[in-house]
């Protein structure tokens, strides 16, 4: 009888037995690989939603830090008088139809226009939007010497054709001439000065008043801004208070007009344009919106206001009946949600984050002591 021995190889009993053991220590790091790649899809999903979150509010809140800059105490005329029409507010496009109050003695838009419950309700809550104005801080137009002027933001205009060069404003308030100083229209690319455009926002100075008027074409030399823009600014009629016509006759009549560019920025959340994924917007002027983040299911603002008295915080709006106007806001209490753009493998659920954070209006707030 021959008896067996180790170079014969295993016996079916050993192999079963490694075969068992192999699969247990496969099983181990099968289940070890499978819990790292639901860690790092958690990882992964909480960056998304944290970049998300970030790249929405760090513009959201450098352009309310900025809003305020050179708007006038008080706010900016707006067409209010008799045969006054609707002011067209930009607005989320699944909420047509939104307008800026020009009624019931409102004759001014202030440089913060709070937007309570005005945004798309997500996931059973209303979320809020916010319209902020602010002057262009990049200087436009040429110095003597043909040079881009640093120190030049605004441009002065007389009223009625001018010859020579001189900026000058038709006496109807429907285009202005920039003369030779053709920068304030083509801009300065090199200096990031951008060329003006239909849609941007000019702010017209005299004799104490402040007007808007919205630019609808421009040529080489000619800004114009013709009826039927698309806020409803440009509202002819010299009898209502608030238009470039009615500030270029309001006695004593000014010989000049200053022209300064502003910024209308307005933040809101899409829900219609990619449905089930919500996005931050931004929209300046009477431009495209630009989606900024995603997925956002909270978008709320409340206001602190100074009267000197009460000095009411955390308000969702302007309190009715309590003599208050936005022009008296001096804080904006931030909050903002989102959530990734996928479930995680492990929870089946989406990684959210929130944020919330206050904003001091310093150009609201400041003072000058020496005044």
């Amino acid at each position: 009888m021959r008896t067996l021995s180790r170079d014969d190889g295993f016996t079916l009993m050993e192999l079963l037995i490694a075969t068992t053991i192999t699969l247990i220590v496969l099983a181990g790091a099968m289940t070890t690989f499978k819990q790292a790649l639901a860690v790092n899809d958690v990882a992964t999903q909480t960056a998304d939603s944290s970049q998300n979150l970030r790249a929405g509010t760090n513009l959201l809140v450098r352009d309310l830090m900025q809003s305020g800059r050179l708007i006038p105490i008080g706010g900016i005329s707006i067409p209010n008088g008799t045969g006054a029409t609707p002011l067209n507010r930009p607005s989320p496009p699944n909420n047509p139809g939104q307008r800026f109050t020009n009624t019931g003695g409102i004759v001014n838009l202030p440089a913060i226009i709070p937007g309570s419950g005005l945004g798309p309700t997500i996931d059973g809550q209303t979320t809020d939007m916010i319209t902020m104005l602010m002057s262009d801080p990049i200087p436009r137009g040429d110095g003597a010497n043909g040079q881009h002027d640093t120190s030049e933001t605004a441009i002065e205009l007389k009223v009625g054709p001018q010859a020579g060069g001189i900026p000058y404003i038709s006496t109807d308030g429907s285009s202005f001439n920039v003369g030779s100083n053709t920068d304030w229209i083509s801009g300065d690319p090199v200096n990031g000065v951008p060329p003006m455009a239909a849609g941007d926002l000019i702010m017209f100075t005299a004799n104490g008043g402040y007007v808007l008027g919205t630019v609808t074409r421009v040529d080489a030399t000619h800004v114009f801004m013709d009826a039927g823009d698309w806020f409803n600014f440009n509202q002819s009629g010299t009898a209502d208070a608030g238009t470039v016509a009615a500030l270029l006759t309001t006695a004593p009549a000014p010989a000049t007009v200053n022209a300064q560019r502003i910024y209308m920025i307005t933040y809101y959340v899409d829900a219609l344009t990619t449905p089930g994924t919500p996005r931050l917007a931004r929209v300046e002027n009477a431009g495209t919106a630009q989606a900024l983040a995603g997925v956002v299911e909270d978008l709320d603002f409340t206001y602190d206001f100074v009267d000197g008295v009460t000095n009411p915080a955390n308000q969702p709006d302007v309190p009715t009946g309590s003599g208050l106007s936005a022009n008296q806001i001096r804080k904006v209490n931030v909050h903002v949600g989102v959530r990734s753009e996928r479930m995680t493998a492990p929870q089946h659920d989406y990684m959210r984050n929130h944020l919330s954070t206050v904003v001091a209006i310093r150009n609201l707030a400041w003072v000058d002591r020496y005044q």
